[in-house]
């Protein structure tokens, strides 16, 4: 028996656990609240693609004269399908790797309308990849797969959502609740066994549903459904992502009779107060919550009557996967983009290095609200102590920091706490294009294991990104994608259009800004995504001050999302599919010498943007400046050590050859003996190992106490090639 069962319901990700039930249960660890987690989300998709769910695929009633060609191709193969599934998936978990040379032959699995869309297989994979090729390939047959399931008998069904239409800006509760009110759905049925299954072995006394999206919506209300008609004394409980953004004005009763409570917003502390009101026999103030929705005389009633403030991030305990089926998931690859497919392909342990946005003034953004504005950093030593926690929980050194935008400050503590550590470790993260990422700071991140970064680059517009308020220009956006780049971590961006008072012209320069980006090889992925306005974001609550009118309408259910009419009278949505086609092409680095007109089956103006301006933004002279205050990090204290005398107008002089040996190459300079001694044991007093780290100026007054000008010292071109080589880092 369980205190809790907390469930994340159908669909989020193939390849990873959606975090928040792993964040609540190392809570309620450490309240000895017990509790067990279940992803349905992986666990329906496991029983559906097997060969017993494939075969009631099949089985099930379709009138094949009525059906596309490609379902008709689909049905007449259900036997090779059948027979691969289970392999299929195995491969695909990691568990069968030999298949990938079977699969890679191209006449294993069977293959429909998703196989026409296949990348240059050569160039995306070689002659020698045959995992991630078979993985791609496989990905194709389970897309195939999932077509005709569409098609034929669950028009709702997606890997990574379910239902999402009727959650996206449901306004009223109406439709969900007549579908509610029908009969359950193909994928229903192996939803609701598993639940069964689950509290039934479990006997939880309150059931939690994390809903993060709109695609989870209709699962969780379907599953909270069956629970009151099947076990009417076992209290439900929804938080996460869509309450905390689309619920805040919920005034719908009906929703109670699926759910008894609904919490917004960080849910430690409200899932403590609603167990205890609801369960536990501790004695409460009567009535007391944080943040939550309850029915009250037949009316919705907001309760936030606690005095009790939230837990701070320090002291809520580490995210726990146990119960999870970690070597379970899937890993997919959609599409041939190695940065593209960290979303997809790969187990990574999920953690924040801060709570909200340190930024936390973009206009389009949900800043009024908790997740955002409520900016508290962890400590570098918490957050590492976690990784070393989760690693030895689950097995993976893998790490997707999951923030709004991590600060390049604490990013920098925590890579130089993962080197004092001698962790062996991969992460990556979403950030701001801030100016202090410079190459310095890239290069220390990619040697403690950062991969990839993911930031907004949104409109592309200089004129636009101030209108957002982004606090970052596209020349900024060019170097701090350059700096990664160069580093070896490799850059997502994500793009918009249709922002409020946007033009054609400025959509079409932003897309020239854009191919430019990916043609100087500075940015390896992106996303285009047209601009909504969101009620929690300066532009919802100021629409007047963006050029935008809203379409009014009583919110009796969900509210983010709102209509608009824009005064400039442009159809944004026009450009919806040449935009992402173009970058389809641009990832996949073909095709930047296409005219941008031939992108969209309409006219569009020629763009204003030189087709330079990226090239020469990223030229720079060397910054000779002297900053006093630059943090200095030493990352090889040893060298090979060589003294030699050196002749110079017939006098001899002491000198020491130093050799670095680095890994991908070796770095040879000479300097006079005593300084070179001298340099030597400042790396040795000042490696990563020493958490305290030596400014510029304090170098320079070392220096000064035994020789002459520093600076040039500093400047010379043996200290010139340490620092290009990254032995020595300016912070």
């Amino acid at each position: 028996m369980k205190d809790l069962l907390l469930i994340t319901p159908p669909f989020t990700q193939l390849n990873t656990p959606y975090p928040a039930t792993a964040y609540i249960k190392g809570f309620l660890n450490t309240k000895d609240i017990s509790s067990y987690q279940i992803d349905l989300g992986i666990e329906v998709i496991l029983e559906l693609f097997s060969k017993t769910g494939i075969q009631k695929v099949f089985a099930h009633n379709i009138k094949l004269e009525s059906t596309s060609e490609n379902s008709k191709r689909i049905y007449a193969l259900r036997e090779a399908y059948v027979k691969t599934i289970d392999q299929a998936i195995l491969f695909l978990q990691n568990k069968n790797a030999t298949l990938a040379r079977q699969i890679c032959t191209m006449n294993f699995l069977p293959e429909a309308s998703r196989f026409n869309q296949l990348d240059d297989m050569e160039f995306a994979f070689g002659n020698m990849g045959l995992q991630d090729k078979a993985k791609h390939l496989a990905t194709l047959y389970l897309e195939d797969i999932s077509d005709f399931i569409v098609e034929n008998i669950d028009p709702d069904f997606g890997f990574s959502r379910y239902a999402e239409r009727i959650g996206q800006s449901a306004n009223s509760f109406d439709e969900l609740y007549c579908k509610l009110s029908d009969s359950e759905t193909f994928t229903d049925q192996f939803t609701l066994k598993i639940l069964k299954e689950k509290i039934d072995t479990y006997q939880p006394k309150l059931v939690c549903f994390s809903v993060p999206f709109p695609g989870n919506l209709y699962s969780a209300f379907r599953s909270a459904q069956y629970i009151k008609l099947n076990y009417p004394d076992l209290p439900t409980v929804m938080g996460g992502g869509f309450p905390n953004t689309e619920l805040r004005e919920l005034k719908d009763p009906r929703v109670f009779e699926f759910f008894d409570y609904i919490t917004l917003d960080d849910g430690e502390l409200p899932i403590e107060l609603v167990f205890k009101n609801a369960i536990s026999k501790e004695v409460i103030s009567e009535g007391e919550f944080k943040r939550t929705f309850i029915l009250e005389d037949q009316k919705v009633t907001y309760k936030n009557s606690t005095k009790r403030q939230d837990y701070k991030q320090a002291f809520i305990g580490t995210p726990d996967y146990t119960d999870l089926q970690l070597d379970n998931y899937i890993s997919v690859i959609e599409i041939a983009n190695p940065m593209h497919s960290l979303w997809s392909d790969g187990r990574w342990n999920k953690l924040t290095m801060a709570h909200g946005c340190y930024w936390g003034k973009c206009t389009f953004c949900d800043i009024s609200l908790d997740y955002v504005k409520m900016y508290e950093p962890i400590s570098a030593k918490i957050l590492v102590d976690r990784m070393e926690e989760l690693i030895t929980q689950t097995g993976e050194t893998g790490f997707h920091f999951v923030d709004e935008a991590a600060p390049p400050a604490l990013m920098r503590e925590v890579a130089l706490e993962i080197l004092r550590r001698d962790l062996v470790v991969t992460w990556w993260t979403n950030i701001r294009f801030e100016k202090s990422f410079s190459k310095d700071l890239c290069f220390l991140l990619k040697i403690s294991g950062c991969i990839a970064v993911s930031g907004g680059l949104e409109v592309a517009s200089d004129r636009l990104l101030k209108l957002i308020d982004k606090g970052v220009s596209v020349e900024q956006v060019a170097k701090v994608t350059r700096n990664f780049t160069e580093a070896g971590i490799m850059v997502h961006s994500y793009l918009m259009f249709g922002f409020p008072t946007q033009t054609v012209q400025e959509t079409v320069d932003s897309l020239e800004m854009v191919r430019q980006l990916f043609e100087m090889g500075v940015l390896q992925s992106g996303f285009w995504h047209q601009f909504s306005m969101t009620a929690h974001s300066p532009i919802g609550n100021r629409p007047e001050d963006f050029g935008v009118a809203p379409i009014k309408k009583e919110i009796l259910f969900a509210h983010n999302d709102i209509e608009f009419t824009d005064k400039t009278g442009i159809d944004h949505n026009q450009f919806s599919f040449g935009l992402k086609k173009s970058l389809f092409n641009f990832m996949h680095g073909i095709n930047f010498d296409l005219p941008l007109n031939d992108w969209f089956d309409f006219k569009i103006p020629k763009t204003t943007i030189h087709p330079d301006y990226i090239h020469d933004c990223l030229l720079e002279d060397e910054n000779f400046a002297f900053k006093g205050n630059s943090k200095l990090i030493f990352l090889d204290k040893d060298a090979h050590i060589e003294n030699f005398l050196k002749s110079k107008k017939g006098n001899s002089s002491e000198f020491t050859r130093l050799t670095f040996h680095l890994k991908t190459n070796i770095v040879n300079i000479e300097l006079e003996k005593d300084k070179a001694q001298w340099m030597m044991k400042i790396f040795k007093e000042n490696s990563t190992d020493n958490p305290k780290k030596i400014t510029l100026q304090q170098v320079k007054s070392q220096f000064e106490e035994n020789f002459e000008d520093f600076e040039l010292f500093w400047f010379s071109k043996p200290l010139q090639q340490l620092k290009e080589n990254g032995v020595i880092l300016s912070l």
